[in-house]
């Protein structure tokens, strides 16, 4: 499922028109991302959680060359399943 596909979901189940979905989704999405850049953490119980860890910078190599090379430290976003969700999936 993609964008469009989600935001005419939304819009059908909730009997709205697909602007207001789309509406809706991006200020989800846009949320989100302003809470996650915060550093704060995002829980919507039974469907998971969203939170932000850092990646230490470490040493790699090319797979071609085989030289090392240095990657850098990173932020990344790490999402855990809810219970209910893991359920429905499984």
């Amino acid at each position: 499922m993609n964008k469009t596909e989600l935001i005419d979901a939304m819009a059908a189940d909730a009997g709205i028109t697909k602007a207001a979905a789309k509406k809706a989704l991006e200020s989800f999405l846009g949320n989100v991302e302003g809470s996650l850049k915060k550093g704060d953490r995002i829980s919507l119980v039974g469907f998971g959680s969203w939170s932000v860890s850092q990646r230490a910078a470490r040493e790699g190599r090319n797979p071609q060359t085989g030289k090392t090379i240095k990657i850098a430290a990173k932020n990344v976003v790490k999402f855990k399943a809810g219970a209910d969700l893991s359920d429905a999936v499984n």
